[in-house]
């Protein structure tokens, strides 16, 4: 397993979706587990930005397209939430590309 980078802020958000699950539990789509979150995220002083659009290029060109992140944590971390029983390679290609 490779290190985590930016430990203290990883484990801050981990705290944060913990603390939605707890409170949630399993069950509801997506974006109730986004509202959830971003509620959690603010009342724990974390920095973030929600459906944050990106954008993306392809061999060096810009491409009309934009990706977009779930929330983009303290400027530099990507958080994808998913509500699912089960992740598969295709939610782990979606948050590597």
């Amino acid at each position: 397993m490779s290190e985590i980078v930016y430990k203290e802020e990883s484990y801050a958000i981990m705290g944060a979706c913990f603390e939605v699950y707890k409170n949630r539990g399993c069950g509801f789509l997506e974006s109730v587990y986004q509202e959830c979150l971003e509620i959690e995220l603010l009342q724990m002083g974390i920095p973030f930005e929600s459906q944050k659009r990106l954008g993306l290029e392809y061999k060096g060109k810009m491409l009309k397209q934009k990706y977009v992140s779930d929330f983009l944590c303290n400027d530099r971390i990507i958080l994808e939430i998913k509500a699912v029983s089960k992740l598969v390679s295709e939610h782990r290609s979606q948050v590597l590309n």
